[in-house]
């Protein structure tokens, strides 16, 4: 037996997962293996059917330059992944629970989602899943136990774009009609829409992903899909999983399923609303209501989140156009404000059962990495909570940004990010850095484009 073999993780799946899958799905010829970098972008390859027991046995290698990748899937030198690592192979083992069937795809193919270690067992951490896993443990050292549940906005747009390249909104399956107008919680634009939801609630039920209100949303074309609260791990692997299904299901409709922060100026931007909440070894919502007042470990965790806010944007807001998301009055928050029952805020309380209470993070775009995010977010009312903190007076009308409480853009975030102590403790040394290296990569490619819109505006005028 080699070296390698002896460093199984103690948080890899089980073999017998396997074993029982392939039993139960004699149908299914391949598998696609699945890691989510830095950028939430799904990465991996398509194994045959006898390589899947072997990956459960003993892992399968892959060089750890896969988180070193920017949006284009080109290596980033800075992370240190790359050649100052000799392109290093690390090992990728399954997580549990994870395997299930694809079912977008003929002939069938299944799916494992893969955490990467390093070749004697220990965490990968540039991993951004270990991340969340880490704070995550923190917390139930500390005797809670985190849930949470994302919410994802997203657009579903034709596949064929305008003759200027812009985006347009799709052809409703059942009418071929584009929706008019916003239908903020339009019945009828679901209802035309019919054949594509069917395809999402069936798909996810293969795939137990724990989907359930569609709505359309603030836009033409823009819909929003919920996800039921989980253990903190398990929503943002739910989450990752949910827009792989709806991205692949939109091409097999004729559509582009599009998870951009903002794909249109005059038009809401897409969220990734992050609902937490913490319980105790037996269960019960420690963040349920004291009487008729706020529990004060949710008051703690909610004066976290907001101190903490200003050096998480680059989490939440990770991309040139993730800032694109934050103006007045567009329900993206732009301070750091909390209240109950008010969606201009950055931490919303939401009405509900006093036994149920929890508070929801609306800062994140839905182009930022769910497991990033998780971590940030536990991190910050960790810090809260250890710190006794106090989130002070509630907001309850619109709340306007003073102008210097976050970051103005996205250099100004790379660079509060740079300087974070905070931030570098919720995401590990190693990733910080690895982190910090593709979104400053990512900005210098933005910054020596020469767009159109310059071009019209200075090219025969100044």
């Amino acid at each position: 037996m080699s070296r390698d073999l002896a460093t199984r993780p103690a948080s890899a799946a089980d073999i017998s997962e396997a074993e029982a899958f392939l039993a139960a799905h004699p149908e299914i010829t391949a598998f696609d293996l699945v890691l989510i970098d830095l950028n939430g972008i799904a990465r991996g390859k398509i194994i045959r059917r006898h390589e899947l027991l072997p990956i459960f046995r003993s892992g399968r290698h892959l060089p750890g330059s896969i988180l070193g990748l920017d949006v284009t899937g080109e290596d980033v030198e800075e992370t240190g992944l790359v050649w100052s690592d000799g392109d290093a192979d690390r090992r990728a083992w399954p997580v549990a629970g994870s395997l299930v069937p694809l079912p977008w795809t003929s002939p069938p193919r299944g799916e494992v989602r893969l955490a990467l270690y390093e070749l004697d067992g220990t965490p990968m951490n540039a991993d951004p899943r270990h991340a969340l896993a880490r704070q995550v443990g923190l917390l139930e050292a500390d005797g809670f136990h985190p849930v949470l549940a994302y919410e994802l906005e997203f657009y579903l747009l034709d596949r064929e774009r305008t003759p200027d390249g812009n985006f347009q909104p799709l052809r409703l399956p059942l009418t071929g009609e584009r929706p008019d107008g916003i239908q903020v919680y339009g019945v009828s634009e679901l209802d035309r829409l019919e054949p594509f939801i069917d395809a999402v609630y069936r798909g996810a039920e293969a795939q137990g992903l724990p989907v359930e209100t569609m709505i359309s949303e603030y836009a033409q074309g823009q819909f929003e899909l919920t996800l039921r609260h989980g253990s903190a791990l398990r929503a943002a692997d739910d989450l990752a999983m949910l827009k792989r299904l709806i991205r692949a299901l939109a091409v097999r409709h004729g559509m582009m399923a599009c998870f951009m922060a903002k794909p249109f100026a005059g038009r809401a931007g897409s969220g990734m609303h992050v609902h937490a909440s913490l319980g105790d070894a037996a269960g019960e919502n420690l963040f349920a209501d004291h009487g008729e007042a706020l529990s004060p470990l949710l008051r703690h965790a909610v004066a976290g989140l907001l101190e903490t806010m200003e050096e998480s944007m680059l989490v939440f807001a990770p991309h040139f156009n993730s800032w694109r998301r934050f103006s007045a009055q567009s329900y993206a928050p732009t301070t750091p404000t909390w209240g109950t029952n008010n969606r201009s805020v950055a931490v919303r309380i939401p009405a509900g059962s006093p036994a149920g209470r929890h508070l929801e993070q609306r800062a994140a775009g839905i182009d930022s990495n769910p497991y990033l995010v998780g971590a940030t977010v536990l991190a910050g009312m960790r810090k809260g909570i250890l710190a006794k903190a106090d989130p002070g007076p509630e907001t309850t009308a619109y709340a306007e940004g003073s102008g210097d409480a976050l970051p103005p853009d996205w250099r100004g975030a790379i660079e509060t990010a740079s300087r974070s102590i905070f931030l570098r403790e919720a995401l590990g040394e190693r990733l910080h850095h690895v982190f910090l290296a593709l979104k400053r990569a990512e900005y210098r490619r933005f910054a020596n484009e020469v767009t159109a819109l310059e071009r019209t505006f200075y090219g025969e005028i100044v």
